[in-house]
């Protein structure tokens, strides 16, 4: 299964960008994106940010990610 996750820009060089994703920094290609910038949040999917959000959308996601991971903890407490 593939995945696209939110980060913000932290740093653009080009058509690169570090994009911080829960304190993961990583580098993704940003040339999908139209004017990116620092501070812009990004979905990104296979190293290519592919479609900016809003703030409150990109936390939103980091939330369900978390509950989504403890309750797969919680699966595998019980195996």
């Amino acid at each position: 299964m593939c995945l696209a996750v939110p980060g913000i820009i932290e740093e653009l060089e080009g058509d690169m960008a570090k994009v911080r994703i829960e304190g993961i920094v990583i580098d993704a290609n940003v040339a999908l994106i139209d004017a990116p910038k620092p501070g812009d949040y990004v979905l990104v999917h296979a190293g290519y940010a592919i479609q900016r959000l809003e703030p409150e959308d990109a936390e939103e996601t980091f939330r369900l990610l978390r509950e989504l991971a403890s309750f797969q903890d919680a699966l595998d407490e019980k195996h």
